[in-house]
């Protein structure tokens, strides 16, 4: 069953939204496509996951290179020095011994309830073995195989003798299980021979292709979710979303099942919640830029005595607003009841987000009396909360986390009873350097995911969907407030966007915000649609009864709106849902 809510009367379709997503709220299985994710990215998300009672999820994706030594693995299994083989190893918290992760091979993690009683474990490990047989059988592929005593997916060659061509390896704690399966798929099997696979000696490893199958990931990613739902989504019921697919991974072809009837590609199953392939999208609808607002997104400018203000108070100082730099609508309403969110690192982006309008241009050094000059400007508008963001500096080693850091010191300094929000690129997803801005304790951790899964790419290519979901994993490890947020009207649906806002409560993420996207310029994505109030009223309500402590939803709202009320909210103050307090 799917759900599409972007046209058509919205009345209708709120409550065609509220009948569906109520039928889906105990815990369908989440469905993810992630692209390729770095092995330590995708494992704090999968940890982050596990750590969420009753969620069910299967994370599919791709590995950069990497050699994974499981909790039996022997050192004297990897034959070569991973560094001079171009492959980074890890110790992995799974089963087995050593095995290979890289681009061709299919990894699923699969983060579902398992009982804990006795040989829960192993069937758990054969569900996980039968998806994989099944999916394949439903490809055609024949040969396929399991071994008693020796976990994994093997295909018969016409010899009779066993080739492995698909590993697994799982960890089960707390009656839930983690990991999962890795299918090679085109992948390249050389770096097999510089390990002892599983630690089996003798064992040779193989890949469709090298069995002459003539599949694309795209095709393998469908036919394991048709079987994964079968085995793990409660009545049917599942949720689907990817990040698109690259163009070569794109041909699909109608699969049979076991029994030979012919399945859809693009599984649709009566109980399902899916959110469409992504490959099979028609352009959204384009508004043209300068086309008139609707009534409710017309922002009435108030230039008086607090604006005047705060606008000498950074000329003065020599500082950066996001509120400036990005043309935030909310401008005047902030500036006016005299708060303001600072940028610092500079005014020059190293990444062009499709949605922004801050220059994007090789930045100039670091200034490293900005942080006092922030800690200045605070004390001066005797400010109870600041927010500090930055532009991406994917040209310093630290991806400017030390910039972040100073600047939370010298206002904590200058005015110790100051709350203050970090908005924080995701600094290539390098946890010591996220460590450095979380050392800092900023009292709200907030970085932003943007958009839906499908639109990662046109939306911010310089960001991965699993990185962002990562970071903010880090941040509610790290015991911090973690907040995130989207703009809408690019040519996201209604379901992917609750789909979405499911990912982000999962990680830990408490405060959310939720606000119409306004074209900046020609050069930018252009608006695929006007999401009107009520529908925002509906997603933050639907956001708050999946247990997030505030949803500010609204056509103006931005990352940094209102965003004092939201922290009282995340420490349990209550406030009423959507309405605009006093700063």
């Amino acid at each position: 069953m799917r759900l599409d809510v972007t046209r058509g009367d919205a009345s209708e379709a709120l409550e065609e939204a509220d009948c569906e997503l109520s039928r889906v709220q105990d815990d369908p299985l989440r469905v993810r496509w992630l692209g390729k994710v770095p092995y330590s990215e995708a494992h704090l998300l999968q940890r982050a996951l596990h750590a969420k009672p009753n969620t069910r999820y299967l994370l599919l994706l791709e590995h950069p290179p990497v050699f994974t030594m499981g909790v039996r693995a022997r050192a004297e299994h990897v034959l070569v020095d991973p560094r001079e083989a171009g492959v980074g190893i890890v110790h992995a918290d799974r089963g087995g011994d050593v095995t290979y992760h890289g681009p061709g091979q299919l990894v699923g993690y699969v983060i579902v309830p398992v009982p804990p009683r006795s040989g829960s474990v192993p069937r758990h490990v054969h569900d996980i073995e039968q998806v994989v047989v099944d999916a394949l059988g439903d490809l055609g592929v024949s040969g396929v195989t399991l071994r008693d005593g020796y976990p994994g997916v093997w295909i018969a060659s016409g010899s009779g003798a066993l080739k492995k061509v698909c590993a697994v390896g799982v960890k089960v704690a707390h009656g839930r299980s983690m990991h999962g399966f890795a299918l090679n798929i085109n992948t390249d099997l050389e770096h097999f021979r510089q390990i002892v696979p599983c630690g089996l000696h003798g064992t040779e490893v193989t890949s469709l292709e090298n069995e002459s199958m003539s599949v694309s990931m795209a095709e393998v990613v469908d036919a394991i979710v048709m079987r994964a739902v079968d085995k793990w989504a409660p009545s049917g019921i599942y949720e689907r979303q990817e990040v698109s697919f690259h163009r070569a991974q794109v041909q699909r072809r109608q699969m049979k099942s076991a029994q030979g009837v012919p399945r859809r590609s693009d599984p649709d199953l009566g109980k399902a919640l899916e959110v469409g392939s992504p490959v099979a999208q028609a352009p959204p609808s384009e508004i043209p830029l300068g086309s008139a607002k609707p009534i409710w997104l017309r922002a009435r400018a108030q230039m008086g005595e607090g604006y005047m203000n705060v606008g000498r108070t950074m000329r003065e100082l020599g500082l950066v607003t996001v509120c400036v730099e990005a043309g935030c609508p909310n401008i005047f309403e902030c500036w006016e009841s005299g708060t303001a969110t600072f940028m610092i690192n500079g005014d020059r982006c190293t990444r062009a987000c499709g949605f922004c309008l801050i220059d994007t241009s090789r930045p100039l050094p670091i200034d490293p009396a900005e942080p006092s000059r922030v800690a200045d400007a605070v004390a001066r508008m005797d400010l109870e909360y600041a927010v500090v963001t930055a532009v991406a500096r994917d040209d310093l080693a630290d991806g400017g986390a030390s910039g972040f850091a100073r600047t939370i010191d010298a206002i904590r300094d200058r005015c110790p009873h100051t709350a203050v929000e970090v908005l924080i690129p995701d600094c290539k997803g390098d946890a010591d350097a996220l460590g450095v801005i979380f050392a800092a304790r900023p009292d709200v951790l907030n970085h932003n995911i943007e958009t839906v899964a499908r639109l990662q790419r046109t939306v911010r290519p310089s960001a991965r969907y699993a990185r962002s979901l990562s970071v903010l994993a880090l941040a509610k490890d790290a015991g911090l407030v973690a907040k995130s947020g989207m703009l809408l009207g690019i040519g996201e649906r209604f379901d992917e966007v609750v789909g979405a806002l499911a990912d982000l409560r999962a990680v830990g993420v408490e405060i959310v915000t939720l606000g119409q996207y306004l074209r900046p310029t020609a050069k930018h994505l252009p608006v695929a649609r006007w999401w009107r109030p009520e529908e925002l009223d509906e997603l933050a309500r639907i956001g708050m009864d999946m247990g997030f402590a505030h949803v500010q939803a609204s056509p103006f709202t931005r990352s940094s709106y209102h965003a004092s009320e939201a922290k009282r909210a995340a420490s349990g103050q209550r406030i009423p849902l959507n309405t605009t307090l006093a700063r």
